[in-house]
């Protein structure tokens, strides 16, 4: 079996870059969750530097068919005809299925809508979260699907640290808090955290810290929610009583989410960040769409 080095493997991404940019008929369509103006203007200026390479849109929405119908359309109207759908939900298993079904990547739903629905990383109101009915869309282009979530990529460690870096002061006397929205089925949520887990031990290469936590607000539903907001509370009360300096940061793709109203009233600094803009989210997104193409690649 051929070794490849670090080198080789960094000039073949390259040169399939190249090949994938220098091709009018590809392209990628980015699948946001969608926010207020602030959070997709983060989501913008991080999709923004692949323009100069790629024909690229976003989709904004729970797998919405509308908004998935306009983004593909505009990418035809451009000539592409193969197209790396790019899922940029912390979770690889959030509206899949629904994504796969409109798509016509997938027969039928077959109920299939489930509960893998992360609710997001969105700014809007829970109440105002509702799904349109999907619905196929009629299109010629062939579609390369991510499957991964964003929230499993070690290029997160990196965002986590560079968020971290920047708040920290003195790290012996301080503990990190990591939050992210979470799901509702508790065997997912278990996955959640160990996959946040893993994100955050480049955190803990900064210190020593004297703590780096992990939590789920469970944020769309309302019987784990109250748990899990005393949970987050009782820990960033019982770290500022011991004279422990408390850094949040979202593990979110942007914004701060509900955060500012669940620790309301308690000390904490944080910068309102999530992985959205840094340039390593342009990496991974880049990444992940190379990925789908090099698959359909003879």
């Amino acid at each position: 079996m051929t070794r490849m080095t670090r080198s080789s493997v960094l000039l073949v991404t390259i040169l399939a870059g190249t090949a994938v940019s220098a091709n009018p008929d590809t392209g990628i369509l980015v699948m946001a969750h969608g926010g207020d103006a602030a959070w997709n203007r983060d989501v913008e200026a991080t999709v923004a530097p692949l323009r100069e390479k790629y024909a690229v849109e976003i989709a904004y929405g729970m797998a919405r068919t509308s908004t998935l119908r306009e983004a593909v359309q505009r990418l035809e109207s451009r000539g592409v005809e193969r197209i790396a759908v790019v899922r940029m939900f912390i979770s690889g298993e959030s509206f899949l299925a629904p994504t796969q079904y409109i798509l016509g990547l997938r027969p039928e739903l077959d109920g299939a809508m489930g509960h893998h629905m992360e609710g997001g990383d969105h700014a809007a109101p829970s109440g105002t979260m509702h799904m349109e009915k999907p619905e196929p869309i009629d299109t010629r282009a062939m579609f390369l699907l991510s499957k991964s979530g964003v929230g499993e990529s070690p290029l997160i460690d990196r965002i986590l640290a560079d968020r971290v870096k920047a708040l920290s002061t003195d790290p012996a006397r301080e503990m990190v808090l990591i939050i992210a929205h979470g799901p509702g089925d508790d065997t997912e949520n278990e996955a959640w955290l160990r996959h946040m887990d893993a994100r955050a031990r480049a955190i803990e290469a900064l210190g020593p810290f004297r703590s780096v936590h992990v939590e789920t607000l469970r944020e769309d539903w309302p019987h784990r929610r109250a748990e899990a907001e005393q949970r987050i509370q009782r820990h960033v009360e019982q770290a500022t009583d011991s004279g422990v300096r408390v850094i949040i940061v979202p593990f979110r793709v942007a914004g701060f989410g509900p955060y500012r109203e669940v620790l309301d009233g308690l000390e904490y600094v944080a910068d309102g960040k999530g992985f959205c803009p840094h340039p390593l989210m342009t990496e991974w997104i880049e990444q992940t769409a190379l990925a789908c193409f090099s698959r359909q690649a003879p």
